[in-house]
């Protein structure tokens, strides 16, 4: 029996279970043996290595966004809305076959978007080069994805699903786990907090699945076997996602209503060009991108080229940004902007920059 096989098996099981106290460790071991399968099937084969062009774009400006979805939803006529890409967009599906890169510039950033060839159902197990067009979405900041309108709800669940089975966590945080192996002195459990979905018991027979039988295990919130698997796997990706309905032309204005209201969604037109602007401005938001200006001793801040850090850097960061070995030379920051009490304000190394603060840097 393949992996495939395995899989498939696995699933069947795991649906005829019923969930309840007597049958919790069965589905937890389930899930583990699961899970095991599937980073099996990700692996890439030996033989496949030689064969075959690269699928990944080189990662460059100040973040990455992987536009995914179904074919024929309007990946391709929104790269060319957004940037000066042109890809080739049509009315038959799988139009792009290849993953096209394009550069969105906005608020002084450079936001690399890639338009990658379009899902299908079963792209986990390398239909229609899923396992690529996932592979590249793993290396994304965030994952915008592109439904259609009119079939939006069945398309999100049969994409989180093949994402999901890749290890690709959307809109949710790393559980709060800590976990070390060790090579001696059995398992040690603990929790901070009283547990509902997880027993000591039922951690021990994930951990001896993965053939694991010495290790540190804390559990700082509840959670589920399939968090603690993530745990254990420890490849698994966490990221954000927006959910873009396009077509929004097609339906009726309740149910526009119905889809904007929706957590982390975006209601578009790329035909219509209707609601871009704001989709951008979600984007940034999603991205967690912080525009700092610099300033020389005696002139003017410089606002015609910004430095695009993270939110939540530091003074620190700015300086290894400008050159690597300006943070050893740093004697003290003068800082303008909403990060400040007063303008300017002398600060350190540590002091946290925000969005549009001017910098200027004194050295030793």
């Amino acid at each position: 029996m393949g992996i495939l096989e395995k899989i498939s098996e696995i699933e069947k099981e795991i649906a005829r279970t019923q969930k309840n106290k007597a049958t919790e460790y069965h589905l937890g071991l389930l899930k583990a043996k699961l899970a095991k399968y599937r980073a099996q099937l990700l692996e890439p084969s030996k033989s496949a290595a030689a064969k075959g062009e690269g699928f990944d774009v080189m990662k460059s400006g100040d973040a990455r966004v992987a536009l995914i979805g179904f074919p024929s939803v309007g990946k391709s006529t929104f790269l060319s809305l957004m940037t000066s890409t042109a890809s080739e967009a049509a009315s038959y599906e799988f139009t792009t076959l290849t993953c096209i890169p394009g550069v969105i510039e906005y608020k002084g950033a450079n936001i690399q978007l890639l338009d990658l060839p379009g899902i299908i159902e079963g792209a986990a197990q390398g239909k229609g080069r899923g396992r690529q067009v996932i592979a590249v979405a793993r290396t994304a900041d965030v994952v915008i994805m592109m439904l259609e309108a009119t079939k939006g709800e069945v398309q999100r669940s049969l994409l989180e699903k093949e994402l999901e089975s890749v290890g690709i966590r959307l809109n949710k945080c790393k559980p709060n786990i800590y976990f070390k192996p060790k090579k001696g002195g059995g398992i040690s459990f603990n929790s901070t907090v009283t547990l509902t979905q997880c027993s000591e018991k039922l951690v021990q027979l994930i951990l001896h699945e993965y053939k694991i039988f010495n290790a540190e295990v804390l559990f700082r919130e509840d959670c589920s076997p399939d968090e603690f698997i993530d745990v254990i796997v420890g490849n698994r990706v966490y990221m954000p996602c927006l959910y873009v309905y396009n077509k929004i032309d097609q339906i009726s204005m309740e149910e526009v209503d119905r889809l904007a209201r929706r957590p982390n969604s975006v209601v578009i037109s790329c035909g219509m060009k209707l609601n871009l602007e704001y989709l951008l401005e979600k984007l940034w938001e999603y991205l967690a991108l912080t525009c700092i200006f610099t300033k020389k001793r005696g002139q003017r801040p410089d606002f015609t080229d910004a430095i695009i850090l993270r939110k939540g850097a530091s003074v620190e960061h700015v300086c290894h940004r400008i050159h690597r070995t300006l943070a050893s030379q740093f004697k003290y920051a003068l800082v303008w902007g909403t990060s400040t009490k007063y303008s300017p304000q002398r600060v350190g190394l540590t002091h946290l920059m925000e969005h549009e603060d001017v910098i200027q840097i004194v050295k030793k």
